[in-house]
């Protein structure tokens, strides 16, 4: 009877694995390489070249952890089933009291969806990408040169890594708010944007593609 209901259970595992998005087991193995840093004892961990369910056993019976929870172990067991390929992710410091060109809200307090612009040699912050957009499209209102833009940055939505605003991939019309409402969401890749479009709703654009009509209409103006 114990057998079969284990089986079960990494049946279960099994399925539910192969069910994550790259973006959720993205957001597990980061999450899973901080937990094994403070919680787990490296010399008790088990080697890397096991499945995802194997090493959830490994870790659960070896109590190379503790006593933390399934997901916990769960996190941690994507991230030594992937630890060669995880990457320190690389992100825009935000300082302390920035305010948004735009709109003037404090940066800092919301920097998942912070954006960044250089211009000419001086540093912009953003409250999001919308924002962002708004100064880039009307810069006869922000009294700049355009081509003196030497930068352009947004975070990945999910590792929050930085990326050149010009080759990232956007989400508009989602279920998903920043701190001023409708937003366009960034992605690292094609494919996790999608992958966010069948959780949350909306619609695939690329910057080239983007105008100042769309940006103006997340404001329904």
């Amino acid at each position: 009877m114990k057998k079969a209901l284990l089986a079960i259970s990494v049946l279960s595992i099994s399925i539910y694995s192969q069910e994550l998005s790259s973006a959720i087991i993205k957001k597990l193995e980061f999450k899973g390489q901080k937990i094994a840093k403070i919680f787990c004892q490296q010399d008790k961990l088990p080697k890397t070249q096991a499945s995802v369910e194997e090493l959830i056993s490994k870790i659960s019976s070896s109590k190379a952890c503790g006593d933390i929870s399934a997901n916990k172990i769960k996190a941690v067991a994507y991230y030594l089933h992937n630890k060669g390929n995880i990457k320190k992710v690389v992100k825009f410091k935000v300082p302390n009291g920035a305010k948004c060109p735009v709109c003037g809200m404090f940066v800092y307090k919301y920097p998942k969806w912070a954006a960044h612009m250089v211009v000419n040699g001086k540093n912009l912050y953003f409250d999001g990408v919308k924002d962002m957009l708004k100064y880039y499209f009307f810069d006869e209102d922000f009294k700049y040169d355009r081509n003196q833009i030497s930068k352009v940055e947004v975070r990945d939505f999910y590792s929050l890594e930085s990326l050149n605003a010009t080759k990232a991939f956007y989400v508009i019309g989602s279920k998903v708010y920043g701190p001023m409402g409708n937003e366009l969401i960034p992605f690292k890749t094609q494919k996790e944007a999608k992958n966010f479009i069948t959780d949350h709703g909306g619609r695939l654009i690329e910057f080239s593609k983007v105008t100042p009509q769309i940006v103006m209409g997340l404001d329904k103006k």
